[in-house]
């Protein structure tokens, strides 16, 4: 299952709960319920979904399964959002226009000409929506600093 699916499972607030329960302890749908204070039913359906996602497994203990976190699954998520958090300054100076296209950290000409938003507080709505006013009280300029390298190309 993608990582975005996954973590749309665990957005939901019962399925969190169920997770942080079942790291402390194995446990069974009836004790998972009780804990919870929710119906055996609501349990199930929440454990079919932490299953799919490969976050939890069951174990057939005599007539009771009991269900363990894969922590595993677990580590690899987090792992991701480690990982996304060390490409964040790679978008650093990067021009606003080209973020939309496939962004390779290392070509210089996908780097912005060292402008950046003087004042991002005054940003209002969108960059690219933003009037000439708003971008010269910005960056004390109007043109965008990208156009015009692509003006000249065009003469």
């Amino acid at each position: 299952m993608e990582p975005v699916r996954i973590f749309k499972t665990l957005a939901d607030e019962t399925r969190f709960k169920l997770i942080r329960l079942l790291l402390t302890h194995d446990l069974c749908v009836g004790a998972l319920a009780k804990h919870l204070s929710i119906s055996e039913a609501s349990v199930s359906q929440h454990l079919k979904s932490l299953r799919e996602a490969g976050l939890v497994r069951g174990e057939k203990l005599g007539y009771w399964t009991h269900y363990t976190v894969e922590k595993e699954k677990l580590h690899e998520l987090a792992e991701l959002l480690g990982d996304l958090t060390r490409l964040q300054p790679c978008l650093e100076g990067v021009c606003i226009k080209k973020l939309n296209s496939k962004i390779d950290c290392h070509k210089e000409e996908e780097k912005m000409c060292d402008c950046k938003c003087q004042y991002p507080e005054k940003l209002k709505g969108k960059p690219e929506e933003c009037t000439l006013e708003q971008i010269k009280e910005c960056h004390g300029e109007t043109e965008h600093p990208c156009d015009c390298g692509e003006e000249k190309e065009k003469e």
